[in-house]
């Protein structure tokens, strides 16, 4: 399995984040939910740069093997750089140090409330304006479509960033089984909510369950996957098992984790954070250097690894792939 090749900006072999420094997209979300009824704004910045205490360190445990029940395999990752030649790094990290605030506000004991999760047998419900709805079971999902290796980068809406594969497949494949109907205009998704078997979901300052969505334009774009692997191997609990969306070229917090629901709707529907606050977390969430955040700039990013900033890119450096969605939309009121 090659990685494909992307119309996109180039990115350095220096760019690449160093697997142990790889941060979950909600560490500063939590904060930011926080802030809306008192936390300071310096407070908030200050959550955009993990302290030394919060550094990825290796547990010394053996990671846990991650395996399906049934089902075919996910195809081996071959591939040893991205598409632009820049190596790829290594598992085990990623895996012990993350956030899942459904699951706990600790990023390194993530992975220990979570391990126990069940994550098989778990069903997707895809409805709503389509013609042929159909719920699959996650064998289904990774029989009937073919996975694919992707190495994106990662933007956080805080102002960081990140290099990452993937495995998984184009959410178009499955749109396009399930026959969306003409009046069909957006794609809404659903994680799982369960307050037993995800306690942090008792935190009641949250419009629990996470949803998210997207045009339906978007959603059918190519770089658009429902990840269902990482670093070629079938996804952990901790980073969204058993499936959940990628998207890019928006900020992270659009790539909705643990999905149970897609539907399709005609209106645009309420997400996440943007139904806590819609003047920071706007509906589409394109990264984009030209719109900054109401309390800080996101004209440049930290590449997590690195001392010093670099430019922010349009769509992430995917603007060759995707600035066609917007064409003669004004991207600073529709941000």
């Amino acid at each position: 399995m090659k990685s494909e090749k992307f119309n996109s900006v180039p990115v350095k072999s220096s760019d690449i984040t160093p697997e142990p420094l790889y941060l979950s997209r909600r560490q500063f979300m939590k904060v930011a939910g926080a802030a809306i009824g008192s936390v300071a704004a310096g407070v908030l910045l200050a959550a955009c740069k993990p302290s030394p205490s919060e550094q990825p360190t290796s547990t010394g445990q053996p990671t846990p093997e991650v395996t399906r029940v049934s089902g075919t395999p996910l195809p081996t990752l071959t591939a040893s750089t991205d598409e632009l030649g820049n190596p790829l790094n290594s598992y085990d990290d990623i895996t012990n140090y993350n956030n899942f605030y459904e699951f706990t506000t600790s990023k390194t004991a993530v992975i220990n409330k979570a391990s126990q999760f069940q994550t098989y047998p778990w069903q997707v419900e895809v409805g709503g304006l389509v013609q042929n709805p159909k719920t699959y079971a996650v064998d289904d999902l990774l029989n009937r479509f073919v996975q694919k290796e992707r190495v994106y980068r990662l933007r956080c809406v805080e102002a960081w960033s990140m290099v990452i594969p993937w495995v998984g497949f184009e959410l178009a494949d499955l749109l396009k089984e399930v026959e969306p109907m003409t009046s069909a205009k957006y794609v809404r998704f659903e994680t799982l909510y369960d307050r037993t078997r995800m306690p942090g979901q008792r935190d009641g300052s949250y419009p629990w369950p996470y949803t998210e969505g997207l045009r339906l334009d978007e959603a059918m774009h190519r770089l658009t996957i429902l990840g269902t692997g990482l670093y070629g191997k079938p996804l952990p609990a901790e980073d969204g098992a058993p499936i959940r969306l990628v998207v890019p070229w928006k900020y992270g917090f659009k790539s909705i984790k643990t999905i149970v629901k897609i539907e399709i709707v005609e209106q645009q529907p309420a997400t996440f954070w943007n139904t806590l606050s819609p003047q920071e977390y706007g509906f589409y969430s394109n990264v984009n250097p030209k719109v900054d955040h109401p309390r800080w700039s996101q004209k440049s990013e930290r590449r997590i690894g690195d001392s010093g900033r670099r430019e922010t890119l349009m769509f992430n450096g995917y603007a060759g792939e995707v600035e066609s969605l917007y064409a003669g939309m004004n991207l600073v009121k529709d941000y």
